[in-house]
């Protein structure tokens, strides 16, 4: 029971930390939020109106509010072997690529 009462607490601050986070950076800078995030529009106005008492209630459900957003195998063996590489210029350009696979995911999840 303790394990569990345990993992309930890590999961509420991880989701506290993660809605703080989303909701300064939206705040800050709506255009890189809402890519950094990957979410629309609407969850970005939903994120930025919570009040601190709507933030702690959410954060203590059972799940967490964030999540691997990437389930392509491409993109996480360029992200994975970057530090591998030989080259400098060669790790680089996995780092990029993986980028910018991931902006065409993000783009492809706000397309209505």
């Amino acid at each position: 029971m303790q394990t569990e009462q345990r993992w309930m607490s890590e999961i509420r601050e991880t989701n506290l930390s993660y809605l703080i986070l989303a909701q300064r950076l939206i705040r800050e800078d709506r255009a890189q939020a809402l890519y950094r995030l990957g979410i629309p529009d609407g969850i970005a106005d939903l994120l930025e109106a919570l009040t601190p008492s709507q933030l702690l209630r959410i954060a203590s459900g059972s799940q967490l509010m964030c999540r691997f957003r990437f389930d392509d195998e491409l993109v996480w063996s360029l992200l994975a072997d970057h530090g591998r590489s030989a080259e400098r210029d060669e790790g680089s350009a996995r780092r990029l690529h993986a980028s910018i696979l991931m902006a065409g995911k993000f783009d492809e999840a706000i397309q209505p």
